[in-house]
């Protein structure tokens, strides 16, 4: 982890930022990888998986976003508090605007506008929109830590890319699973599975370089992130990881998967 710390730290931040988002949209495709070895995946590791993801997301908004905007702000709310709702209502309206498709959903359930799109390709778009915060989340971090402000490390930027990366190899899993297991090639579902996390590289370069043009951004711009991952998991991540009945384990796989993100950030931070 020193190594890695010290090969960023060499790099200019958007490039670090660039790095970072290669990684977690690495994750992806190593999860939606998964088909090529097996070719059906259970509903309920699924469901213990998005509960999992659901927990990094949570842990990540606050130890990672939250938490540092309210602390480069002087302890004032306003500047989080604002960022925050603007970052969960930007959400809110692209789906309002795009037509996209929930995990485990008929195309009869698809959101948005009516189209006369296919499911698999309703479906990746959900999953790619909803991958945009996280990038921002990432880029955001990178830059902060660029600028620096002692709220902000390089460490803590590692440890949300890492915990990011971490819950994206179950969601690349759960784009290219049931894929898989409706009869969808192997090289096929692969390929959707990964291409829901290509925009992360781009959102995380876009994070960075926002808030290195304008220090007075950060905070806003952190809790914008967190904002906007906590509307993925409230409106996607916790609904579908109980809708297969698995509840118990997802609820437990939540709990897990904030802790390891807690702890990742407290250890790297």
């Amino acid at each position: 982890m020193a190594r890695v710390s010290e090969a960023l730290r060499s790099l200019h931040p958007v490039l670090q930022a660039l790095a970072a988002g290669g990684f977690t949209w690495g994750m992806t495709a190593a999860g939606a990888g998964v088909v090529f070895l097996v070719t059906g995946v259970s509903r309920r590791l699924l469901d213990g998986m998005l509960g999992f993801a659901a927990g990094v997301m949570i842990a990540a908004s606050f130890w990672s976003l939250l938490a540092p905007a309210i602390e480069m702000s002087g302890g004032h709310y306003f500047p989080a508090t604002v960022g925050f709702l603007l970052g969960g209502l930007f959400l809110w309206g692209v789906d309002k605007v795009l037509p996209h498709l929930h995990m485990f959903q008929g195309r009869e359930e698809a959101e948005g506008p009516k189209t006369s799109w296919q499911r698999t390709t309703l479906l990746v778009l959900a999953i790619t929109l909803h991958n945009i915060p996280e990038g921002l989340a990432v880029g955001v971090a990178f830059g902060a830590a660029a600028a620096g402000i002692p709220e902000a490390t390089l460490g803590g930027a590692v440890a949300l890319a890492l915990g990011i990366g971490i819950q994206n190899f179950p969601e690349g899993l759960a784009v290219s699973g049931p894929l898989r297991r409706e009869g969808v090639g192997a090289f096929r579902s692969f390929w959707y599975g990964q291409l829901s996390a290509v925009v992360e590289p781009a959102a995380a370069v876009i994070g960075a370089a926002a808030v290195m043009s304008s220090r007075a951004l950060l905070p806003y711009a952190l809790a914008f992130a967190a904002g906007a991952m906590i509307f993925v998991v409230v409106e996607e991540l916790i609904p579908e990881s109980q809708r297969g009945h698995n509840t118990d384990l997802a609820t437990l796989t939540t709990l897990g998967g904030f802790a390891v993100m807690m702890v990742l950030d407290v250890a790297l931070g």
